[in-house]
């Protein structure tokens, strides 16, 4: 399934050439991230942006029409970094450790950009335009959650008769709001509920079988 095309319906200015252009560029969306992390959507300003670049107001219309515009350029930058995640399972000593170094690898991709999914929250409360794209991003996560899950229940200990799509459903919504929180929490928080999230994910898949199969490994 294709990952949503945030940019359809929008009227984009180019991209720069020019590398001098480029760098401006990403100083703006560097900003945009920092404050729409630290103020939230509705608080931050074009100005403020433009002011925290070090770069004119102008320079920020040179780039993008709105702060809207830049919302939708980060979030875009965001799927794209979920797209490029492998789902397939990685070799470890274990499926749980397996498990878990594969959302710390989605986490460490998401977690970039906190700022942007914070203001994105808040935006399509009022946005019925963002609204739709977003709900098309909960479809196509939830249908990558689904995916990985898929391929997991292809390794041995797992359970049969598990509802995939229900437990991906709900899972995903749980990492969706893990990283709406993410921006105020610690690292070692972070770190706890996605040992949870492991914990809640391995017992839905697999059998107690395969998680005594997992401890002999690590013990050998």
């Amino acid at each position: 399934m294709d990952r949503p095309n945030l940019y359809k319906g929008e009227n984009f200015l180019p991209e720069p050439a020019q590398l001098r252009s480029r760098q401006k560029r990403i100083r703006l969306k560097a900003a945009g991230l920092a404050l729409f992390g630290s103020k939230g959507y509705k608080r931050t300003s074009v100005d403020e942006i433009a002011v925290k670049a070090k770069l004119a107001v102008g320079s920020f219309y040179q780039h993008f029409r709105s702060k809207r515009q830049l919302l939708l350029v980060l979030m875009d930058e965001l799927l794209e970094s979920l797209n490029q995640l492998d789902l397939r399972p990685k070799g470890a000593p274990d499926i749980r450790e397996g498990l878990r170094r594969f959302l710390a690898r989605a986490f460490s991709s998401d977690v970039r950009y906190l700022g942007a999914y914070r203001a994105w929250r808040e935006a399509v409360i009022t946005d019925p335009a963002l609204a739709k794209k977003d709900a098309e991003i909960r479809v196509w996560t939830t249908t990558r959650v689904y995916t990985a899950f898929s391929l997991l229940r292809q390794l041995p200990g797992a359970r049969n008769g598990v509802d995939v799509n229900a437990l991906a459903e709900v899972m995903d919504g749980f990492f969706w709001n893990l990283l709406g929180q993410a921006v105020t929490v610690s690292k070692a928080d972070l770190d706890g509920w996605i040992g949870a999230a492991t914990h809640l994910i391995f017992h839905g898949l697999f059998t107690d079988a395969a998680e005594v199969a997992g401890k002999r490994k690590r013990q050998n």
